[in-house]
């Protein structure tokens, strides 16, 4: 079972660096897999009290072995510039550093970034596609070994192992490629949430998890739904984790049947940081106890925490 918690931060509550870092070293204790931080560029609400990027490369100081994951707008960002971010994240964090897109539009996101008119919902999918294409077709613009610094030589990399993106699509024209080294994993964690029916087959084709909202009655039917369209398009199931989001009211007891009915591969536990001290206590440790969650961090990688492809096993 993977676990992964949200920081999300109750409106009005003020809240310093030194908690964060304190709640971050609490969820490496408890042996979670990843942070997700959460963020928002429109009215703040439901986000951490920093901008999330910055955050994640300050938790990555605090922590040495689980993934941190931060948000980041489609919108508000060019793909070419947020792909270096994340793999220069990715480095600093030697490998635990993951990016949470949306394919769901924030509604006063676009009056902050001079477009008068949010994007009809068609333009919105085609348009996150195709940023999302052109950020992990960066990612893999150097092989791994294509960097030689040979002084001697005279050679910083290998040109045959150096790929031009070239990209020119109906929203984006990026050449690439990015002047940072290959990420520690391969590639960062692409974490998608908010994913609707609409949007299934894009996060079946792209992403590395899947944040699951709405009734746990119905997880086990979009669980089904999603690994059939991963499958259909031509990856292997398991290449994409599928995490339910719950709150408050969460107990072993539930997340103990909804794992064991496959209805997902794990958790991603929505709580304030006040309110997280009790999953921590009681349910976790249940958990442990039923052989469902291992504390030990296994590889040094986010994608060797998932058992995700292109993380050091």
């Amino acid at each position: 079972m993977h676990l992964a918690v949200s920081l999300n931060i109750a409106s009005g509550q003020q809240l310093a660096f030194s908690d964060l870092a304190d709640f971050a070293k609490q969820a490496e204790a408890a042996g979670l897999d990843m942070i997700v931080l959460n963020d928002s560029v429109s009215d703040g609400s439901g986000s951490s009290p920093f901008e999330a990027t910055t955050l994640l490369a300050a938790l990555a100081t605090v922590t040495s072995r689980i993934g941190l994951v931060a948000a980041a707008s489609t919108v508000a960002h060019q793909p070419y510039n947020l792909a270096r971010r994340f793999a220069s994240l990715d480095i600093i964090s030697r490998g635990r550093a993951g990016w949470h897109a949306t394919l769901a539009q924030a509604p006063r996101e676009a009056a902050n970034f001079s477009r008068p008119e949010v994007f009809s919902a068609d333009d919105f999918r085609r348009r996150a596609e195709e940023y999302i294409g052109v950020v992990q077709g960066l990612w893999q613009g150097w092989d791994a070994d294509a960097l030689l610094f040979d002084k001697e030589g005279g050679r910083f990399h290998d040109p045959d192992k150096m790929h031009l993106l070239d990209h020119k699509g109906e929203f984006f024209s990026v050449r690439g490629p990015l002047n940072v080294a290959r990420s520690p994993q391969d590639t960062p964690v692409l974490v998608l949430s908010h994913v609707s029916e609409a949007g299934r087959d894009i996060a079946a084709r792209t992403a590395d998890v899947i944040l699951l909202d709405g009734p746990v009655g119905e997880a086990k039917a979009r669980h089904d739904d999603l690994k059939r369209r991963v499958a259909v398009c031509g990856r292997d199931p398991d290449a994409v984790k599928l995490l339910l989001s719950v709150g408050a009211d969460v107990t072993a007891d539930t997340l103990d049947a909804s794992f064991r009915s496959k209805s997902c591969d794990g958790f991603n536990i929505a709580m304030p940081p006040s309110t997280l001290e009790g999953f921590f206590d009681r349910v976790l440790p249940e958990l442990r106890r039923r052989g469902l969650v291992h504390q030990d961090y296994r590889g040094t990688t986010l994608r060797a925490r998932l058992g995700l492809a292109g993380g050091d096993q």
